[in-house]
């Protein structure tokens, strides 16, 4: 199977107090056979800055790696890191130059830099919205909208966005198909890039059923 075809899934980004949450579904679909179980949708883009993936497989590794390279590279050559809006920004311009032959994806960036916390979506041809409080995308982004609207407070902590997060995945994952077998969630703080633990992620979820 080509894993290019590999598509569906729920994505969510939180911006909070000092910090921001991005968080994830793990099944990927092809029509509607379920293709795998245990799909990476969240890549860690640098030191505190990440990116999730809706829409091709394929088309998303392949803007994960080379925003990799990008980044390590203007670190070695400013002896800084790149900002959130600056991986944004060339990210948006890839996509922009390919809109004739498009990467099918709908990207989350999010992380910490001096200008402190932002996420940002992006869609298959550059476009571009900084978005302040909280954002979903993906076949599941009309449930996870519901809980996410109904309980998100400006900046909240961190580790309550983390709930949050799950609780919204949790349902958008009860009515969606293509969004299902596990959670993925990372928290992106100054102090740095934490990937919360399985057992944490499972607890949450025994709270809400």
């Amino acid at each position: 199977m080509d894993n290019t075809e590999y598509k569906g899934t729920t994505t969510i980004g939180l911006v909070c107090d000092k910090g921001v949450v991005l968080a994830t579904e793990r099944r990927a679909t092809m029509g509607h056979f379920i293709a795998s179980k245990d799909a990476k949708k969240v890549y860690q883009i640098d030191d505190l800055i990440a990116m999730t993936t809706a829409g091709s497989v394929g088309d998303a590794q392949r803007l994960v790696k080379w925003m990799q390279v990008e980044a390590k590279l203007f670190k070695m050559r400013r002896e800084e890191p790149m900002t959130v809006k600056g991986i944004v920004s060339l990210l948006a311009n890839i996509l922009s130059g390919n809109r004739y032959y498009p990467y099918f994806v709908q990207l989350l960036v999010g992380g910490v830099d001096k200008n402190g916390p932002g996420v940002y979506s992006l869609d298959a041809v550059g476009g571009i919205i900084e978005e302040k409080k909280a954002v979903a995308t993906g076949s599941g982004s009309p449930m996870a909208y519901g809980v996410l609207e109904d309980r998100y407070v400006e900046n909240m902590p961190v580790d309550e966005g983390v709930e949050l997060a799950v609780r919204a995945l949790h349902n958008a994952m009860k009515r969606d198909s293509a969004s299902g077998d596990g959670i993925n969630v990372v928290k992106i703080i100054p102090e740095g890039y934490i990937q919360v633990d399985e057992a944490e992620i499972k607890k949450l979820r025994d709270t809400f059923t």
